[in-house]
């Protein structure tokens, strides 16, 4: 069963940092969030920092500031040279994890690299972890290294699968191929990101990761993809398939 909406980005103001990919034409408020939540039956989620805003969070911090901290968590946006106070001001705020968007060809944090690594420390002393929006051959590269880091990792969006046959979709047989997958974890958010859909790739992923390495993602309110997706999205079928219970808690605290 789900039960907590772990992907939807919330703001107020649509004023974009200067090299946005997409500017959304209305906001999206946190009483509107809420009150989808409360129709489909969830306990609660996480907002997660929108890229248009880049790594101004105070909006994200304010609508925490308006939360349940056991039911409610933050995803930030924040440079790889951020302070070790300033982690800790975040997670005080109900910051969980921070997210890597590093889709269209952004470069990828070196893993190896001493800065990063360092990064990846403060997090790991603040209970923290990374969640990585990436297309699937680029995370197919990408994973080995990230097999090593000391905290969770959380492949978004499912990936962005792009094969019709999940026996060659390039980031699974990266995954299966492995040398550990111990700090891997799924959102299975978006499908109208990637293929539609993808029943087959959820089959395969249930064989190469435990069910409690699983969340799910509303990706409210779809930005790009307003007119074409809904709140409930894959919710049905996927809670008929996996348990976040354990997962949400692990990650985001909640309970």
């Amino acid at each position: 069963m789900i039960n907590f909406d772990c992907h939807a980005h919330v703001y107020e103001s649509v004023t974009a940092v200067p090299d946005a990919r997409y500017v959304p034409g209305a906001p999206a408020p946190l009483d509107s969030w809420l009150r989808l939540q409360s129709e489909h039956g969830l306990r609660g989620g996480v907002i997660v920092q929108v890229s248009f805003l880049g790594t101004d969070n105070s909006q994200l911090l304010h609508a925490l500031s308006k939360v349940d901290r056991d039911r409610f968590a933050g995803i930030a946006c924040i440079t790889l040279n951020s302070s070790e106070a300033g982690v800790r001001d975040l997670a005080e705020a109900g910051v969980r994890g921070v997210r890597w968007n590093l889709v269209s060809g952004a470069e990828l944090p070196d893993v190896s690299d001493r800065s990063v690594q360092r990064f990846l420390d403060i997090l790991q002393a603040h209970d923290m972890h990374i969640e990585i929006q990436l297309e699937s051959a680029r995370w197919a590269d990408y994973l080995p290294g990230l097999s090593r880091v000391p905290v969770p990792v959380v492949i978004d969006h499912m990936g962005l699968p792009v094969s019709e046959n999940p026996q060659e979709e390039p980031w699974l047989n990266a995954l299966e191929t492995c040398p550990t997958r111990a700090p891997f974890f799924v959102k299975l958010s978006a499908p109208y990101r990637g293929i539609p859909d993808q029943r087959a790739h959820l089959d395969r992923l249930s064989t190469l990761l435990p069910e409690n390495r699983f969340v799910w993602g509303s990706d409210w309110p779809h930005t790009r993809f307003e007119n074409v997706a809904s709140f409930a999205g894959n919710l049905e079928e996927v809670s008929d398939r996996f348990d976040d219970t354990e997962a949400s808690r692990t990650l985001y605290g909640m309970t």
